[in-house]
Formats: C-alpha cells, sequence, structure tokens
C-alpha cells in the first residue's frame, strides 16, 4: 500500500512502487515456515501460488484501468456484488491488518532474539514493543514517504540478492531428499502460510489515477512488478532449501543465508533491516487503514481511535498466545492470511460479473484458487468466514462512497441492501464499456 503521491508517475517509479506493495519482511521469515511445514516440496507452493498471483495481476489491472480511484478493493467488490459486499471486503481487509501487524513485528523481534538470545517470552515482549512504538508514531502522524518506501524496498532487494548470491556455493543436492516429508498436503498447508507474501496486487487502485496513460502503463508496470518479485521469490525459496537443508526450518533463515555469504556481520545485517522493514511495513498499511476505516465510517481520519484499540488488543492476544505456546508463529500468519484471502476471493467474484471474455475466465479461475487456498487455511478461515458474515449483517446508515472526487461519468447501482452506490469511472480511450446484462448496473468491461 505505498503512499499517495500527487505526481504523474513514471514506469519505472510506478514499478518500484508496486514492487514495494508486493515486498515485504514477510519475506524474511516465510521461507522458513513454507519449508517447515511442506520440507523441500514447499517450493512447489511458491510456484503455484506464482501463477495464482499472475491471475490476480491480470484481474486487478483490468479493475484498475477501468474503477480507479481510493476505493480499492473495496469499490471493485462493490461494483459487481453491491456495497454490502464492498462493506464486508473492507472490514476483512481491516480485520487482516489488525491481526497482521502482530505478526510483522514478530518478524523483526525474531531476528532480534536471534543474536541477543532468548525464548517465546522474550521474541514476544520485543515484538510488543516493536508494535508499540510504530503505532505511537503513526498516531504522532509520521508516514513514511514514497522516497523512503522505495529506498527500504531496495534495501530489502540488496539484502536477498547478497544473501542468495553469496550462499550458492554452499547448495548441496542432498538437501532436497526426502522432497515432501510431509506429504503432498503439506503443500497446499505451506501455500495458506506463503499467501501473506503474495498480497498487495489491491495496491493498483492508487497508482492508477496517477498514472498518464493507464490502459498504456499499467500493463506494463504490472508486467515487470511480477518478473521482479517472480525472480526474488523463487530464489530466496530454493536457496533457503539447497543452502540450509534441515536448518531451512529456521525462523531467521535470510540471517542464516547471510551468515554463509558474508560470516558473523550477516545476522546483524538482516536484523537491522528486518526491524527497519518492520517500521516501514506496519506503518504503510495502519496508515492506509485508518483511512479506509474513516472510508467505511463516513468521518475524518483523526475519529477513529478503536482501530489502533483493537490493533493493540490483537497484539495482546496473539503476542501473549505465542509466549505461552498457545500459538505458533504460522498459526498467526495464517490469521491475517485468511482474511486477506476473503477480499482476493470478493474481488475476483466482482470482476467475473464485470468483465468480459478472457478475463471473466480469468478472475473465475483466480476466485477458485483463491478458495482452495482458503481451505488450506484451517480453523482460521472461520475466523474469516466469521468477519464477513458479521460484516454482512450489520444495518449501515451511510451510503458507501467508492468513487474518486477526481473521476467522472457517475454511474449509479442497486445494492444488494437496499442502498444506493455510486461508482465513478474514469473515461477510458477509446470505444466507453458496454452496459447492461445481470446484476448491479455498474459500468461492465
Amino acid at each position: 500500500m505505498p503512499p499517495a503521491t500527487s505526481a504523474t508517475l513514471s514506469i519505472p517509479r510506478g514499478v518500484a512502487l508496486y514492487v514495494g506493495a508486493l515486498l515485504g519482511p514477510g519475506l524474511l521469515m516465510l521461507p522458513g515456515l513454507a519449508a517447515e511445514t511442506a520440507g523441500p516440496a514447499s517450493v512447489l507452493a511458491w510456484t503455484g501460488l506464482l501463477a495464482v498471483s499472475a491471475l490476480f495481476a491480470i484481474v486487478f489491472t483490468a479493475l484498475g484501468t477501468r474503477l480507479p480511484g481510493g476505493g480499492g478493493v473495496i469499490a471493485y467488490a462493490a461494483a459487481g456484488l453491491g456495497p454490502r459486499v464492498g462493506r464486508a471486503v473492507g472490514r476483512c481487509f481491516l480485520t487482516g491488518v489488525v491481526l497482521g501487524a502482530p505478526v510483522v513485528c514478530m518478524i523483526g523481534a525474531g531476528y532480534v532474539i536471534s543474536l541477543i538470545g532468548g525464548g517465546r517470552v522474550a521474541t514476544a515482549l520485543v515484538a510488543a514493543l516493536l508494535l508499540a512504538c510504530v503505532i505511537a508514531l503513526t498516531l504522532a502522524g509520521a508516514r513514511t514517504g514514497t522516497t523512503v518506501q522505495m529506498i527500504l524496498v531496495g534495501l530489502l532487494l540488496a539484502v536477498i540478492v547478497v544473501a542468495v548470491a553469496g550462499s550458492a556455493h554452499a547448495s548441496r543436492a542432498a538437501n532436497w531428499s526426502p522432497f515432501a516429508p510431509h506429504g503432498w498436503s503439506a503443500v497446499g498447508t505451506a501455500a495458506s502460510v506463503l499467501m501473506l507474501s503474495f498480497v498487495g496486487w489491491e495496491a493498483v487502485a492508487p497508482l492508477t489515477a496517477r498514472l498518464a496513460n493507464p490502459r498504456r502503463s499499467l500493463p506494463r508496470i504490472t508486467a515487470v512488478a511480477f518478473a521482479v518479485t517472480a525472480v526474488v521469490y523463487l530464489a530466496l525459496a530454493t536457496t533457503v532449501v539447497a543452502v540450509l537443508g534441515a536448518r531451512a526450518q529456521s525462523p531467521v533463515p535470510v540471517a542464516d543465508l547471510l551468515r554463509v555469504a558474508v560470516g558473523e556481520p550477516g545476522p546483524w545485517i538482516a536484523a537491522g533491516a528486518a526491524v527497519l522493514l518492520t517500521f516501514a511495513a506496519i506503518n504503510a498499511y495502519l496508515t492506509g487503514g485508518v483511512a479506509l476505516a474513516a472510508h467505511l465510517r463516513g468521518t475524518t481520519e483523526g475519529r477513529i481511535p478503536y482501530f489502533f484499540a483493537a490493533i493493540a488488543a490483537a497484539g495482546v492476544v496473539e503476542l501473549g498466545a505465542e509466549a505461552l505456546g498457545l500459538l505458533d508463529t504460522a498459526r498467526m500468519v495464517t490469521l491475517p492470511t485468511s482474511l486477506f484471502l476473503v477480499v482476493y476471493v470478493g474481488s475476483m467474484a466482482s470482476a467475473t460479473r464485470l468483465l468480459r471474455g478472457a478475463l471473466r475466465c480469468v478472475a473465475a479461475v483466480a476466485c477458485a484458487a483463491s478458495v482452495v487456498v482458503l481451505v488450506f487455511s484451517g480453523p482460521a478461515a472461520l475466523l474469516a468466514v466469521a468477519v464477513i458474515a458479521v460484516a454482512l449483517m450489520t444495518p449501515h446508515r451511510t451510503p458507501l462512497r467508492t468513487g474518486d472526487q477526481d473521476s467522472y461519468t457517475p454511474r449509479t447501482a442497486a445494492g444488494s441492501g437496499g442502498e444506493t452506490i455510486r461508482v465513478r469511472m474514469s473515461r477510458p480511450a477509446g470505444p466507453s464499456p458496454a452496459r447492461g446484462g445481470p446484476g448491479p448496473r455498474a459500468a461492465r468491461m
């Protein structure tokens, strides 16, 4: 969720922001969790999710060029499925941010503890300290700017490149055997954990309004961003298995690779990068979450203290359960991941009603794949279903606005909850999209 900028975005800058939305500190921990869950076969989970990620990229590019504005996934879901579903998707996204913030702090804390020593309790305490600091900074109004975000993304890429290239000489073929020690079904479970690394394609919404020619430049940006992330993900996943072997299950796999690559300074470099990326990622998502929460409530950003109270409460519960051994890191990860999967299911399902031809088929396959991964989330999927059920049953008095003030050609659609949703469409170059067919009368593509 890169910060907004009022300037027109060039393709290289758009690629940098897009890659920044996709890559994050989760990349420093998730390869180890996936290897612990499925062994070397976890590479298949990475590969499969990259294929699904390509489908997400195609669909979100199509939606982004036709539904630009600040509504993001709320606008995407509401345009095809009605405002009640749009709100439910927004609630799931917010809940995912609330539950995901402590998880990201656990990543930074894990790398710190790997240096100074300590067990579960120490890790939870360091994570709680990081969470408290970033909440305080966000409440104080501190925001990571676009340039800072790009620098931090460059730092992450540099750390990964050094770790992969520097440790490649230590690869051993024997580390790939046994390939699937926990059975083939474990690949699906690993995918439900890794899905957190593939959240970010919805960040297309704030980008499209700032591209000079979205229809021409956005597909290029998406293609390059996907290529970069695909190379990074697969290179890191295969190197973790090939170099670390049984040690691939470490909670700090990048630190272990850097130790092989550059010696003893390696873990210190990894820890510093993890802490910086933790602050940047959570600050960016909390800032975006505040704006989304205010959008849903129809109020100003400064009047939603409940959002930060919810994050603090989630931190106490999740980190306390982690410290007591009641909740392991893998299950912590699946909690927000399952909610983000629901967001993607809603967006893809809406796209099957809004798009046409081959794009509709792509959206249907992406939706089905999201549901399959959600099923492998296990009990966490029940939480996601409960959140969306409560959101769907909750009455709302404030009309949902999913448009952008700079857009034009307003269209109205009757929502499933009897409300009226305003969907504002930018007028793209070329023929106007056709209207008609079943469902809400949003513009159809």
